[in-house]
Parts: C-alpha cells; structure tokens; sequence
C-alpha cells in the first residue's frame, strides 16, 4: 500500500486543496500545517500555472494573485521539504502538464521524491498520453492520479485498472466550482470503478457544504475541496488560517460516522 492510500486506511478521507503562493508562501505554509491538525487525510497543493485549464473562476484568481506574488516551482519545492520537517500526511501536487514538462518531467519527479511528495495530478494529460509522465513519476515512487469524469464512458474499466494512489473521480462536468447540487449519477460510476480497481476512489469539483462532502463519500471513499477553501483565503487573505482550519475540521467531522 502506497502512502497516497494510506488517506483512506481510516475511514472516509477529507482531501482539501488550496493554491501555493496565494496569497503568499508562507501564510501556505500555515494553512497546510492548520489542515493537518484539523484533520485532513491528504492535502493536495496546487502549482500554479498561467492557463489552468481545469479550474473555474475561483481557482484561476488564485493562479494569478501566487504568480504575481512570485511564486516559482522551486520556492514551493523549499516550502514543502520545510514542511516536511514535521508533516508526515500524503501530499500530492495538482498542476499542468506544461509546468513538469518546461522544469524537466525526470528533474521534476525526482526533486518531488527527494522533499517527500506522493503524488501528482495532472488533470489536462490525457489517459492515452499519461505513459510520459506517470513512468518518471512511478519510478520515483510517486503515485500518478488517474482522473475519470462522467464522459469517461467506455475508458472507466481501463483507466481504473491501471490506476496507482486513488482515483479522482470528477463530480460534474465543467471547471472547478462550487455548486449547488451535484446531479450526475455517480453511484454508477463508482461501481464500476470499484469492480476493475482496488485503490480507493474520492470524489472533486463541486463540493462545498457539509451535506454535499457526506453524500459524496457515502458513494465513494473521500472527498475532495478546493474552490470552497480557496474562497476562504481570497476573502481574508495572511488572516484565513483560522478560519480555514475551521473549516477543514467541520468537514472532517462530518464523515467521522459515514461508513
């Protein structure tokens, strides 16, 4: 078992996102440390990059306030080898390919062994294109996420079964976002996931109220956030950690009885 699974080992994992740099590196370096002690089983730390595809509004403001602020891959590459001093959860990058890929793909994934990342997301490789990336990345011991969304279809046996770490399983169509309701029928999805892979399955995009992250992992293994906390960081900026720790916790709570 990798130590990307280990999230899942016990219970239902909580799996919060925020953007490196934004506002500033080190008040990112407070939030991860706050997440951690409010319980998060993963944190997933977003790289950022000029066009980011995947993302809604929320997200892309976050991009450009950390670019602007200065932030390269290599100061975030010092924060995370600090935090490591004394973090010991899975962390895993989320970022494009363009940014591993202009840095150098073995370069990138060798310096993510050496400071102690566990896993990569790179949400605009596509599965028949991902061989480049995951190969460097799993010699490195590094778990390369397999993202399926509801236009997956056909490839979803596929694409699970080769799958490393857990599987990111895409709530809606669409960028990153909160959202009132989450209608696509995802029970589905997941079954079929479950019956061509055994790594755990977690489920994005979407996702902000207590209820919406207790309904996701009732179907699934975890939930992931991001546009909801990065909301958060945007509204009070250097003073969100409280505020953020708060909110990790609650969500944490509320899957400590889902089974």
């Amino acid at each position: 078992m990798s130590k990307t699974e280990q999230a899942f080992k016990n219970g239902k994992a909580f799996i919060p996102f925020l953007t490196c740099g934004d506002p500033d590196l080190e008040t990112t370096e407070k939030l991860v440390r706050a997440m951690a002690s409010a319980g998060a089983d993963l944190i997933e730390l977003g790289i950022p990059f000029s066009d980011p595809t995947a993302e809604g509004p929320v997200i892309q403001a976050a991009n450009i306030r950390a670019l602007a602020g200065g932030v390269t891959t290599d100061k975030i590459f010092d924060m995370v080898s600090k935090l490591r001093n004394d973090i010991t959860i899975p962390l895993a990058f989320m970022t494009y390919a363009n940014v591993v890929f202009s840095y150098g793909i073995d370069r990138f994934m060798s310096i993510c062994r050496d400071i102690g990342i566990d896993a990569i997301i790179l949400p605009d490789v596509p599965y028949e294109e991902k061989n480049e990336f995951e190969l460097p990345a799993l010699k490195n011991g590094i778990d390369f996420i397999s993202l399926i969304a509801p236009t997956s279809e056909g490839r979803i046996a596929k694409i699970s079964e080769d799958a490393s770490g857990f599987i990111y399983l895409v709530s809606s169509m669409g960028v990153t976002g909160m959202r009132g309701k989450i209608e696509t029928d995802l029970s589905s999805i997941v079954n079929t996931v479950r019956q061509h892979s055994k790594v755990p399955c977690a489920i994005g995009f979407g996702i902000s109220s207590t209820e919406q992250c207790r309904n996701m992992a009732e179907l699934s293994d975890g939930a992931i956030v991001g546009s909801a906390i990065v909301n958060i960081i945007a509204k009070y900026g250097r003073e969100s950690v409280p505020y953020v720790e708060s909110y990790v916790n609650q969500m944490k709570y509320a899957l400590s009885n889902v089974q």
